[in-house]
């Protein structure tokens, strides 16, 4: 990772991210990145997504904005998240059999997240920090985001920068990349072709899992019933318990390594 010509470049074999999975690297990261803006780490699950969860349990789901997203796929994305919600709202506090997961669905933008007080802690500095033993730190945009992180449990946005906070999320949760379109307003065209950019940062995080929106159709664009089928699919795996860590090449797109 870097800028310009070097930016983004992976030359692993698997197309993870270099160190994620053999050196543990995207853990150490997200663990270091909480504990020194002075957050309580992520809840740990070693074997499996269900651990420490229960099947009624809801679910919290958030869209990160995309510039890629065209008008009619923001209609087609707050027609899902309705249909998602409503559902949910209908179920809560009943002991009935469910057909789908209870799954509550936001959309956020990052740049709106604000900090929600300005009092400041004393943070004790990593065995490996230049800081002094203890730094004072007030809360920021970034402690606040890191706050949703901290209790997302399925992570969906299209790719491009919006990808790189999935090394934020807690183990045993589930990342979908709703992919885009190249060249960019082309959608329904023999030109189009659907790209999903940054695998590389989930095939490099074994804590979680990844899920794509499927090639061939999201060349015409962002549909309603896809984006809930995929939520669905998300929250069942995870209350039913893929196991951990994950493969770097199940995270992958199909033909990804072709």
């Amino acid at each position: 990772m870097g800028s310009g010509t070097l930016c983004q470049r992976c030359t692993q074999p698997n197309l993870q991210l270099p160190g994620g999975v053999e050196l543990d690297a995207s853990r150490l990261f997200r663990d270091r990145m909480y504990q020194q803006h002075g957050l309580v780490q992520p809840i740990v699950r070693q074997n499996s997504s269900s651990e420490k969860r229960t099947s009624h349990d809801v679910l919290h789901a958030y869209i990160i904005h995309n510039k890629r997203f065209t008008r009619n796929d923001r209609k087609e994305i707050d027609a899902a998240i309705n249909e998602i919600n409503n559902y949910t709202n209908s179920y809560l506090n009943k002991t009935a059999k469910l057909q789908w997961a209870l799954v509550q669905v936001s959309y956020l933008f990052y740049d709106q997240v604000r900090a929600q007080n300005c009092s400041s802690i004393e943070i004790n500095a990593t065995a490996s920090g230049s800081r002094s033993s203890t730094h004072e730190l007030f809360e920021n945009k970034f402690i606040a985001q890191l706050k949703i992180l901290r209790q997302m449990d399925i992570h969906i946005t299209g790719p491009g920068t919006g990808q790189m906070y999935q090394t934020f999320l807690s183990d045993g949760s589930v990342t979908i990349n709703l992919g885009g379109i190249r060249p960019p307003g082309l959608e329904n065209t023999e030109k189009a072709y659907t790209s999903y950019l940054e695998q590389y940062m989930t095939s490099g995080t074994p804590y979680i899992k990844g899920l794509y929106y499927p090639i061939n159709e999201r060349t015409k664009g962002i549909k309603k019933d896809e984006v809930i089928k995929l939520i669905r699919q998300a929250s069942q795996l995870i209350l039913q318990g893929f196991s951990l860590p994950v493969n770097a090449r199940d995270n992958l797109t199909d033909g990804s390594l072709l």
